[in-house]
């Protein structure tokens, strides 16, 4: 009996988990750039550094090499919002930023779909190294 509930308790963990990464809403372009003028987001770039030095958000976070301090870039206030992003529409890279802020206790996290394809194909502005 107790390895029945055992196993139908790591199940529904294994579920939620699973689960987990489809709570993460988009936030349109017109949001980000928003929050970005009212210096009210924290953006995660999870490209890669190479891609990071070449061109992303203004204000991006470059993740790989953030990501063993995370805790120490991300703002304090846990209901920041924290936007993660990578490539384009098909990129699913961006979960690792979205679920590590998450793993942070961060309650406000979004991914910006367009990644900086879609970014770059707006006219926004992108910052470089």
């Amino acid at each position: 009996m107790n390895k029945l509930i055992t196993l139908l308790s790591v199940l529904c963990l294994a579920v939620v988990a699973h689960a987990a990464p489809g709570k993460i809403s988009d936030i349109s372009h017109a949001d980000l750039q928003a929050a970005i003028a009212a210096k009210a987001v924290a953006i995660l770039d999870v490209n890669g550094s190479e891609s990071f030095a070449e061109g992303r958000i203004p204000g991006a976070i470059d993740f790989e090499t953030a990501k063993a301090k995370l805790a120490a870039v991300l703002p304090k206030d846990k209901a920041t919002l924290v936007v993660a992003y990578c490539g384009s529409p098909m990129c699913s890279a961006y979960r690792a930023g979205a679920n590590a802020a998450l793993a942070l206790g961060y309650t406000n996290v979004k991914h910006y779909a367009p990644g900086i394809d879609g970014w770059k194909k707006s006219g926004a502005k992108v910052e470089k190294s």
